[in-house]
């Protein structure tokens, strides 16, 4: 039989504790603190400690520190002469330490380097923790009923060399470092005698058992097989592999997972820790960034031999929680001998991390598309049969990585059978589009058949409509992705204001499904150097994930001519111009640029551009269309002359459209008789006049003919 299983190292005799060293060390506690209340009845007048189990009384505490001198020597004669005193010091003196083989205990003792009297206010504050009985026993021997609980003081009273466990007693000795234990500090940061020792509780289940279960927080994650970062499957990622499996983290070692948002960051960790034959766990997305949510947690995993797996967007929610500069996310576990691995969506962030916890990091390829191909197919199975070509179409459109697309193929699991459009808003659902306040979703209003164009501009909104749907079979069966890095499309509508650009864009967007969201130049436009690229950095970046159409209104504002450099705004207002085309050119979704000023715009941007739109002042012919069309079905235009409206009034199609709104608000009350607004000729000619007013151009009697009688005009 084992020691451990012979002694009962605490008062409640029901306790058992499964690591050896941490029985010892208990029972240490347990001797100690009975030896101590046998002398405390001898000092207290008692010439022994009564049979009926009592604890001493509280004597009075300023005689009680003031004694310790005095009664030292006496204090000593006791514990040699009186026959439980003796009994208890020669248990202490003569038990043997048992066998540390696979005490997590002693792992935590060797590696830290921890003295005798570390280990035992380490048993101390676990005593604590694991025996209910203990708190009046603490409080009987610090001679204060306020006190039910283990403290440095009662350490230093209770161990043979009082200078030991001053040695312990800083915020910067391992124990507390490291955070196995806590304080509960009345005031700042500073230990103080008499603070009440704390250790949190998975640190307690760590120690006690070998073998103990991990915290809820804990998911163990999986060795697999068809990891994709190891030195096969990328080269760069084979120096940083051998670094880290060379380096056995002495002090917290963060490894930094640089990905895309949603791709499988524990493949990066197994691979990593599986070349040491350690395992790894992922903590839980709603463990709090702050010192009290991480030390714990973290000190468990180190205790249990385990590298740690951060949440994805860890780094951002701890810097929105920090609430002082001075103490990062890190700073409490920083002593740790802890492998961390930390994903990252953007390497920039590694910035944020001293040199002395960063290790070599390790990049994650994004999913191609025959890899999304696979493991969609995989995943719907028989499901997705006859949608092979949905599911190509769904892999280039929503450029999802491993997590979302599992989490797509379980939404669809409950069908008996897949349909394109069931998938495609599986997909949809996925896609997390933050782009904040700079861009903004438009819902369209409009289709192709609504727009009045010449043949030649509806044609090559035909051919746009038409060459996005062609991106995934020219792509990756023909094989233009790797020599066009699976870019989408780029386009220009140029003309005159109010002559259909916007709408257009909208028709497109409506066309192809697609989400159409309007750039606001307003807040992407910095006149601090680097900010409008950053946010047009943000903008490309949450566009990455789906394909959506980007609409940049007024677009000279942003791809104007780049200038000769004359001074540091010059140089820098070029780089804004490059990185935006460069930007441009890997762009996957569709991005309509408009302007009205062509001549303004860099000659190096339209080679990027796939189509260029000409949008014209439109004829008399297309006006008619467009008088007939901007008034709502509601309104009654029987009275109306468009065929005069549309020859004499050279307007574009966002005059016309203005000028018909303003003249169904000024028909209200007007109803005819079968309850539809009705629109007089009259109302609409004064709506003509105040647009033109509003343009600047000539109103005169004679530009409104045989009917310049109604606006009141001779």
């Amino acid at each position: 039989m084992s020691v451990a299983a012979r002694l009962v190292p605490t008062f409640h005799p029901g306790i058992r504790v499964p690591d050896p060293l941490a029985a010892w060390w208990l029972r240490q506690v347990s001797l100690r603190l009975r030896r101590e209340i046998a002398w405390c009845w001898h000092q207290r007048g008692e010439t022994r400690a009564p049979q009926d189990g009592r604890l001493p009384p509280p004597n009075d505490p300023v005689l009680d520190s003031l004694d310790l001198n005095r009664y030292h020597e006496q204090k000593q004669r006791f514990f040699a002469d009186d026959v439980a005193a003796r009994y208890l010091s020669e248990q202490i003196a003569q038990e043997p330490t048992p066998s540390t083989a696979g005490s997590r205990f002693a792992r935590a003792a060797q590696a830290l380097q921890l003295t005798g009297a570390a280990q035992f206010l380490l048993a101390l504050a676990l005593a604590a923790r694991t025996d209910a009985a203990l708190g009046a026993v603490c409080a009987a021997c610090q001679n204060d009923l306020a006190r039910p609980y283990p403290t440095l003081a009662l350490a230093q009273r209770l161990w043979d060399d009082p200078l030991e466990i001053v040695a312990a007693a800083s915020p910067q000795h391992p124990l507390f470092a490291c955070g196995l234990l806590t304080v509960v500090a009345s005031q700042g940061a500073s230990l103080d005698w008499h603070q009440a020792l704390d250790m949190p509780t998975t640190v307690a289940e760590a120690l006690l058992h070998p073998d103990a279960a991990l915290p809820r927080a804990f998911t163990l994650l999986r060795p697999n097989p068809a990891a994709r970062v190891g030195e096969d499957s990328i080269p760069e990622n084979a120096g940083a592999l051998q670094w880290l499996a060379a380096n056995e983290p002495r002090r917290l070692q963060i490894v930094p997972l640089v990905g895309v948002a949603g791709c499988d960051f524990a493949e990066a960790a197994i691979a990593c820790s599986q070349r040491q034959g350690r395992a790894v766990v992922q903590l839980a997305e709603d463990v709090a960034c702050e010192r009290s949510g991480l030390v714990p947690l973290a000190t468990a995993a180190w205790l249990q031999g385990l590298d740690l797996l951060l949440p994805e967007g860890w780094v951002q929610q701890a810097q929105q929680h920090q609430h002082t500069p001075s103490e990062p996310w890190f700073a409490a576990i920083q002593s740790l001998p802890l492998r961390c691995f930390v994903p990252m969506t953007d390497a920039a962030q590694m910035q944020t991390l001293p040199t002395h916890v960063l290790a070599s990091s390790l990049r994650l390829p994004p999913l191609t598309h025959a890899e999304r191909v696979d493991l969609l197919r995989s995943a719907l199975g028989l499901r997705g049969a006859g949608l092979d070509g949905a599911i190509a179409e769904a892999a280039r459109r929503f450029r999802l990585q491993k997590k979302p697309l599992e989490r797509v193929a379980a939404s669809v699991s409950v069908l008996p059978k897949v349909t394109q459009e069931q998938l495609f808003a599986a997909c949809r659902s996925q896609v997390a589009l933050q782009m904040g306040a700079m861009a903004q979703r438009v819902d369209p209003r409009f289709g192709l058949r609504d727009i009045v164009l010449p043949a030649a501009q509806s044609a090559q909104l035909d051919e746009i409509v038409h060459a996005m749907r062609a991106l995934t079979r020219v792509h990756y069966e023909w094989g233009t992705a790797r020599a066009w890095s699976e870019s989408g499309l780029s386009v220009l509508f140029c003309g005159a204001p109010g002559t259909g650009k916007t709408m257009s864009a909208e028709a497109v967007a409506a066309e192809l499904e697609l989400p159409l969201f309007r750039v606001d130049l307003s807040q992407v436009v910095n006149k601090y150097i680097g900010e409008t690229e950053k946010n047009l950095k943000q903008i490309f970046d949450a566009a990455e994930a789906s394909d959506v159409v980007l609409f940049f209104d007024e677009a000279d504002a942003l791809f104007g001519k780049r200038t000769e450099v004359k001074d540091a705004h010059d140089r820098f207002a070029n780089i804004e111009i490059s990185y935006l085309l460069e930007r441009m050119e890997r762009f996957k979704g569709l991005a309509i640029l408009a302007t009205n000023r062509r001549k303004d715009l860099d000659e190096a941007f339209t080679r990027r551009l796939r189509y260029l739109v000409e949008f014209p002042m439109p004829t008399a012919a297309e006006r008619a269309r467009i008088w007939r069309f901007v008034f709502p079905p509601g309104a009654d235009t029987s009275a109306l002359d468009f065929g005069f409206l549309a020859d004499q009034f050279e307007l574009s199609g966002g005059h016309i459209r203005s000028i018909a709104f303003n003249a169904c608000l000024q028909s209200v009350g007007r109803e005819a008789a079968d309850g539809r607004g009705r629109v007089e000729m009259r109302t609409v000619l004064i709506a003509v006049r105040r647009e033109l007013e509003k343009m600047g151009r000539p109103a005169g009697a004679g530009l409104f003919g045989r009917h310049a009688a109604l606006v009141g005009e001779k």
